[in-house]
């Protein structure tokens, strides 16, 4: 039985369509996948780490530079290992006295092992941060009002003990903690005003009393003196009229002693 040739023609038309088909196909399937293939290339900085997950279980850490994971199987979770500096917002705390203090606190950690800061830990940063604001009203609830204006510093060493004992755990290193700035009531500021000027005050009539002890003390020195010297006594007699009488509206009356000698002799060893 012969075939037409255009039934011939017609079936390999039909094989080159099919065959194109297939290369068609295979085509996008090959892109489908470089694309996927691409999708698990990774780019990780030098201070980041990628922590992989395999089908939800931990696998390895890795990182820096150009990394691959295996897409729909691997999943990661990029980690920053540089120091994080979170502000602790001002809150109120209570010291041991009862007086109410606004404290306002900064942090300083970091990330030592990333995969303990993303397996234990749902939000690490946010964790310190509450953390901190803990242990900061637990010290200054063991503290009365005078160790906490002058210990700041033992403060913020103590509560660092307490926040790292605590975050290590969480691969967290806390760096360090200050406090920035404790506000008080208005009332409590007004009786350290009226305190600070009652020392003020205290110890400028501690200086005035030394100053006059001093010039009694020297005074009381000068008037020994001029009793084993009575010609000492008899000038400064002198002296005391001459300045007295630089003014030509004051008349001065002198009774001289009888011991005083020569007057003469010692007005003119006072003239200049």
């Amino acid at each position: 039985m012969k075939i037409h040739p255009f039934y011939k023609k017609g079936v390999k038309i039909m094989l080159m369509q099919g065959l194109t088909a297939v290369w068609v196909i295979l085509g996008i399937v090959v892109v489908i996948a470089c694309c996927i293939l691409a999708s698990g290339l990774k780019i990780a900085l030098e201070y980041e780490r990628l922590v992989i997950f395999t089908l939800g279980r931990y696998s390895r850490t890795i990182g820096p530079g150009i990394v691959f994971i295996w897409p729909l199987i691997e999943t990661a979770t990029k980690v920053d290992l540089r120091i994080i500096t979170q502000d602790i917002p001002r809150q109120e705390v209570m010291t041991k006295d009862n007086i109410p203090v606004l404290a306002n606190t900064v942090v300083y950690f970091k990330v030592e092992n990333p995969e303990d800061a993303v397996i234990k830990i749902e939000n690490y940063v946010y964790a310190v941060r509450q953390y901190t604001q803990a242990a900061l009203r637990d010290t200054f609830g063991t503290m009365e009002l005078d160790e906490v204006l002058g210990e700041r510093d033992k403060i913020a060493q103590d509560i660092r003990k307490i926040v790292d004992a605590e975050t290590s755990d969480w691969g967290i290193d806390i760096k360090g903690i200050k406090i920035q700035e404790m506000e008080l009531p208005s009332e409590m500021k007004r009786a350290f005003a009226k305190q600070a000027e009652a020392e003020r005050d205290k110890r400028a009539a501690i200086i005035k009393a030394e100053g006059e002890f001093q010039a009694a003390k020297r005074l009381t020195e000068a008037a020994a003196l001029m009793s084993t010297e009575p010609i000492a006594l008899q000038l400064r007699t002198l002296q005391t009229i001459r300045d007295i009488s630089k003014d030509p509206s004051e008349k001065v009356v002198i009774f001289m002693p009888s011991g005083l000698g020569k007057v003469d002799d010692l007005i003119k060893t006072l003239k200049p």
